[in-house]
């Protein structure tokens, strides 16, 4: 790389210049002072551990998104986490080991080996909450309505939100004896919503004509609350945990009766890591989810205390570009340069009650405007004052 090459970042990697970073910084204090009035305390997990804990639950995908490396002083493999989850949930394991439920919420940057959402970034700005030590919809119901305030108090528009349920998914391939592999094909099959690629993978394996209509139906079985009623005609002969499921939904549409919530027992997002409800929220034009939630029960195993857990995450880079940029108040102070003690004096009062002062340096280019100061200090009537710029 020579000279002229060395400003370039990897692709997928991007700098926050003034504007952007000072948009970011108002929305994180934003959104973790929302997360603390809900009782949420903020953790800061580090930015590398080793690896079998950074992959605690996590599927495939993650293995593949994370860097890896070899730490130098034992020989073991690291990670650079891609994913804050799976720190928290160690977190509340093994750190915290409370019986009580716990609220934990973070903001940190992760990396991926790939680029992934619309913005095609490799470094996010992940923030999330999590709850763990309650099993009930009540948490679950939570979590969402957090979710939900959290687009609303950022300023996103628009959106809406597709709630699924991995059980039942579960419980019909449970039935149907499929191995792992042909579960993994139909799971595909099922994202794609390929009817014809469904009933010939069914009718090959020698599925009962039942299980391959309730199967098949999961592809149709979208749409508002009312779909949850024709999902229990559909689904009638289904194993008793499809109903639970069937019922959990329901329980979570009376929680949040005031938000129009859009069900899809088809939304599998995260199966293999997910055990229970599944939520991703949308926006218009952008076919990927800006926010992934759910139920991960039992995470915690892997670490000595095995929990009931929900949560969601979502990338504050995503959130900013979502949203309106503020237009910055020029309120800044210029003083100029100088040594004079009544001159550091009032400096020094004015930044005490939470004014911003730049001391112009000698000789500088630029004056209080291009500094972006709407004010200046200057010396009249035998003191220094603050005077408004013209």
């Amino acid at each position: 790389m020579n000279h002229q090459d060395r400003w370039l970042l990897p692709a997928g990697i991007t700098d926050a210049l003034p504007e952007e970073a000072a948009h970011l910084e108002h929305l994180r204090r934003t959104l973790l002072d929302l997360y603390t009035t809900w009782g949420y305390e903020l953790i800061i997990p580090p930015m590398i551990e080793y690896l079998d804990s950074l992959l605690v639950g996590a599927g495939h995908d993650l293995d593949l998104q994370t860097f890896k490396l070899i730490d130098q002083l034992n020989g073991r493999l690291m990670g650079i986490r891609a994913d804050m989850t799976p720190q928290a949930a160690r977190i509340d394991a093994h750190r915290l080991k409370r019986e009580i439920p716990s609220r934990l919420c973070y903001l940190g940057t992760v990396l991926h080996t790939r680029p992934t959402g619309f913005t095609g970034t490799r470094s996010l700005l992940q923030v999330g909450v999590e709850l763990y030590g309650h099993a009930g919809i009540e948490s679950d119901a939570e979590i969402l309505s957090l979710l939900l305030t959290t687009l609303k108090t950022t300023g996103v528009q628009a959106f809406h939100v597709d709630v699924g349920h991995v059980g039942i998914y579960r419980a019909l391939v449970e039935q149907a004896h499929l191995n792992s592999e042909q579960e993994s094909q139909l799971f595909a099959a099922i994202q794609r919503k390929s009817r014809t690629e469904i009933h010939d993978l069914l009718t090959i394996w020698q599925v009962s004509p039942l299980l391959q209509q309730q199967l098949t139906a999961l592809i149709e079985l979208n749409g508002d609350v009312s779909i949850l009623a024709e999902a229990r005609q559909a689904l009638a002969p289904a194993p008793a945990e499809v109903l639970e499921a069937l019922n959990s939904l329901e329980q979570l549409n009376k929680h949040l009766s005031n938000f129009t919530l859009h069900f899809d027992l088809a939304e599998l997002r995260g199966y293999n890591y997910y055990t229970g409800l599944v939520f991703a929220a949308y926006v218009p034009e952008h076919g990927q989810a800006i926010a992934l939630g759910g139920r991960y029960d039992n995470i915690g195993k892997a670490f000595g205390n095995a929990r009931p857990a929900t949560g969601f995450s979502t990338d504050l880079r995503i959130l900013a570009e979502l949203t309106t940029i503020p237009p910055i108040r020029k309120t800044a102070i210029f003083a100029p340069a100088g040594l004079d003690a009544a001159l550091q004096t009032h400096i020094q009062q004015l930044r005490q009650v939470g004014e911003n002062v730049i001391q112009a340096l000698p000789n500088q280019q630029g004056d209080a405007l291009a500094m972006g100061c709407n004010r200046e200090l200057c010396w009249q009537a035998g003191q220094w004052q603050v005077r408004n710029i013209d």
